[in-house]
């Protein structure tokens, strides 16, 4: 026995050897635990990219598993998803959690690049790695607004055909854009084609890799720090290793997440609507998904015509304008001047408050 138990000893220390050299895990574990991360009162936000990202793992398994019955065809789509739906084993299960994974990746992802607004990460040397936060959360929009067509449900078909007509007015690209994506004059089988080849393929493979760079740059300059933690003396902040502390308290955390997943998935399985028919009139009070009741909300409250714009090309001049600031945001707030940094506060809590106004307002209008 004791001869056995040191054979097989040998054996894991070869392989673990093996596996150490070919993939130099010592490199990468020498670069996790020379990386801190702060802590202070405002530490919980540095789990939110985390959550963000174990989200986006669950999208790409139930994604793959969902792919297998799925038929991207206008005459099937539907009818895959009822099957999907009732005749799968567990595919009920599998295609909530792929539908409210990507609500709370998106939540996540919000909560996550607003956090980081108000702790200053898009001041030097950030910039870059906050520019790429703000097209990965363009990103998983995208993954929402075309995952939505998908299921060819009544709702989800007159949704998208009046976020198609919202976009076909965006300046600049607007006319591109719009028919490239709709494939013609009118949601057909081209558009749910395209959709779904940009939904499996153009965006998880540009989401991926765009987050490789994220991750880089973080691990690069660290985590941002809050104004008040950078200003304390350096002998009274408080650090801890990212490997193995906050690692394994990060790890909890996808736990917890997983399992609000899981119930939201048990008691609120997301079902399907009656097959889209493009001929048929919109529902009454038609809604887009959450993510875009706020902006949806600000369009209809802009008149036909402000001046010699036209209502919603001015509404979406409006949010473009204030997508904008945040774009710009590390020219304006560079730390140099208490004045510009309350301005910035100002300007994300009135953009925070603004998109929660609107959205519940939309909601129960």
């Amino acid at each position: 026995m004791a001869a056995e138990l040191q054979q097989e000893n040998k054996l894991a220390k070869l392989i673990g050897n093996f596996l150490v050299s070919r993939l130099s895990l010592a490199d990468l574990q020498h670069l996790a635990a020379k990386k801190k991360v702060p802590v202070h009162k405002h530490s919980l936000w540095y789990y939110m990219g985390g959550i963000t990202m174990i989200y986006f793992a669950v999208q790409v398994v139930t994604g793959i598993l969902l792919m297998v019955y799925y038929v991207p065809e206008i005459n099937a789509a539907h009818a895959s998803i009822l099957k999907i739906n009732s005749q799968i084993d567990f595919g009920w299960f599998i295609r909530s959690l792929h539908s409210w994974g990507s609500t709370l990746m998106i939540l996540s992802a919000a909560v996550h690049l607003f956090s980081s607004f108000f702790m200053r990460a898009y001041r030097q040397p950030r910039e870059i790695t906050w520019w790429a936060g703000l097209v990965l959360m363009i990103l998983c929009l995208a993954f929402g607004f075309t995952g939505y067509l998908l299921p060819w449900d009544d709702l989800s078909f007159f949704a998208t055909k009046v976020g198609l007509d919202i976009t076909a007015k965006a300046p600049l690209v607007g006319g591109l854009l719009g028919p490239l994506l709709k494939g013609g004059n009118m949601i057909s089988q081209a558009t749910i084609s395209r959709f779904f080849g940009i939904h499996v393929a153009i965006l998880p493979l540009t989401l991926i890799s765009l987050l490789a760079v994220h991750l880089m740059l973080v691990q690069s300059h660290g985590m941002s720090e809050p104004a008040a933690f950078a200003d304390t003396p350096p002998e009274k902040r408080r650090y801890e290793p990212f490997f193995p502390d906050f690692f394994f308290k990060d790890m909890l955390v996808w736990i917890l997440a997983l399992n609000v997943l899981f119930v939201l998935v048990v008691l609120f399985p997301w079902g399907v609507g009656p097959e889209a028919n493009p001929f048929a009139p919109a529902p009454i009070g038609i809604k887009p998904e959450w993510y875009f009741l706020g902006a949806f909300q600000f369009l209809k409250l802009i008149p036909p015509m402000v001046g010699p714009i036209e209502g919603e090309l001015f509404g979406i001049l409006a949010m473009s304008l204030v997508g904008l600031g945040f774009l710009i945001m590390p020219f304006i707030d560079n730390g140099s001047q208490r004045r510009r940094a309350l301005l910035a506060t100002i300007y994300g809590v009135a953009v925070v408050l603004g998109l929660i106004f609107l959205s519940i307002w939309g909601a129960l209008s």
